[in-house]
């Protein structure tokens, strides 16, 4: 992609527009429109242009994404202008035209987060930004933290009471809530501050272009997620498959996820590794293997519970299924350790600089560990954690189960300690 800059004409230039229309755009910004032989936007985006815009207007089809490579390929060699709602490269169509033109030009225009941020007084540096333009309000519970403060962009004007009930379901019913509307626009406005606990009755759907202010404050009775994996026993539905909170939380140290990267989850449970994997950076993604489908279908409600709906479940028994899955950065196997193959088959698919983690408590599975440890190196330990309970009129430690847990990184040479 070419710097957006002034200079030579540009086969693809998106300009950035408000909701003040043509009025609110720069000398540069009007000229490319002006001079493009195609225009391409929303109806509303394209419905803001004057009649001197003489190029062939364009609306983008649904879904957008996909139809990106046909137009630009449909109206090769002819200058074309795209609109973009703000600032075209952040959360806007900028990131696929960068990935499928050869030569962009960006004409940003005030995002509508920089204008509620100002209308606000909020410092952007501190704010969670969170869209739902075509992804599920389930994203939000993952900012959740008493005291943040956080922007949503609405899909539409049904989007604030969606918020607002799992902001009340989630335990954060107190969290202070505005909308601001059709920012930087002769039509802006900005509702009364009210709580997620009464918005129903106070503020009835408004305009679609939309942006949600909130102030996190959390119930004193609700159940308190921080931002580290190992979040209490008690967030997740389970049936007892349920790698526990101070395991969990190791378990994660040894994975180190990084942005971006892809965990598999063999035999998710109740998809507790993959869950935490994922709200470590909205980046982070997840495929949890389950061969249970009631199972399946659980960790798809605590992945939506948890902010991280994205989550992929695959129903079926590893390995069989792993062929189908995209290359893993870090493998996680919480169950079926002795089914044949099931370790070998996610060794293989790891690349350089992949990890893997197994965890068990069983004898059988301890043994495949050994010899796993023995083989390809890595660090092999037993956790053990036991809990105060009372004991008559004292208090005594009741211990867990033990578990095994071998962590290794696959290198291109064998790692200290293999074919010991």
């Amino acid at each position: 992609m070419t710097p957006a800059r002034p200079g030579p004409p540009h086969a693809v230039t998106v300009v950035g527009i408000g909701a003040d229309g043509w009025e609110g755009l720069p000398g540069t910004s009007r000229t490319a429109l002006r001079d493009a032989e195609v225009l391409i936007g929303g109806l509303r985006q394209l419905d803001l242009l004057p009649s001197e815009c003489m190029g062939e207007r364009i609306a983008w089809p649904s879904p957008l994404r996909p139809a990106v490579p046909g137009l630009l390929a449909a109206h090769a060699g002819r200058t074309i202008a795209i609109l973009a709602s703000g600032d075209p490269m952040y959360y806007g169509i900028g990131r696929a035209l960068a990935e499928e033109a050869d030569a962009l030009h960006v004409l940003p225009h005030p995002s509508s987060v920089s204008y509620a941020a100002a209308r606000l007084g909020w410092c952007l540096k501190d704010i969670e930004v969170v869209t739902l333009v075509g992804r599920p309000v389930a994203r939000v519970a993952a900012v959740l933290h008493h005291g943040r403060r956080l922007l949503v962009l609405s899909a539409d004007a049904t989007t604030p009471g969606e918020v607002a009930a799992l902001l009340r379901d989630r335990g954060f019913g107190p969290s202070r809530m505005r909308v601001l509307e059709q920012l930087g626009g002769a039509k802006e406005r900005t509702t009364d501050e009210t709580t997620a606990d009464d918005w129903p009755g106070t503020h009835p759907p408004g305009d679609p272009l939309d942006i949600v202010a909130v102030e996190c404050r959390r119930a004193p009775d609700a159940l308190r997620l921080g931002a580290v994996p190992g979040l209490p026993d008690g967030a997740y539905e389970h049936d007892g498959q349920l790698t526990k909170r101070h395991v969990r939380a190791a378990t994660l140290g040894a994975l180190g996820p990084e942005p971006g990267e892809l965990l598999w989850d063999i035999g998710g449970g109740s998809g507790s590794i993959a869950i935490e994997w994922m709200r470590t950076h909205p980046s982070c993604r997840a495929v949890t293997v389950e061969r249970d489908s009631v199972r399946a279908e659980r960790i798809t409600r605590n992945a939506d519970r948890l902010g991280v709906p994205g989550l992929r479940v695959v129903t079926g028994a590893a390995p069989a299924v792993l062929a189908e899955l995209p290359p893993p950065d870090a493998v996680f196997v919480g169950g079926g350790l002795t089914v044949p193959g099931l370790l070998d088959a996610c060794w293989d698919a790891l690349p350089v600089g992949g990890r893997l983690v197994a965890n068990t408590v069983t004898l059988e599975s301890e043994a495949l560990l050994v010899d796993a440890y023995r083989r390809h190196g890595g660090e092999l330990v037993k956790l053990a954690v036991a809990h105060a309970v009372p004991v008559g009129g004292f208090t005594g430690w009741r211990q867990a189960m033990p578990v095994t847990q071998w962590a290794v990184q696959k290198t291109l040479n064998p790692l200290p300690g293999a074919d010991r």
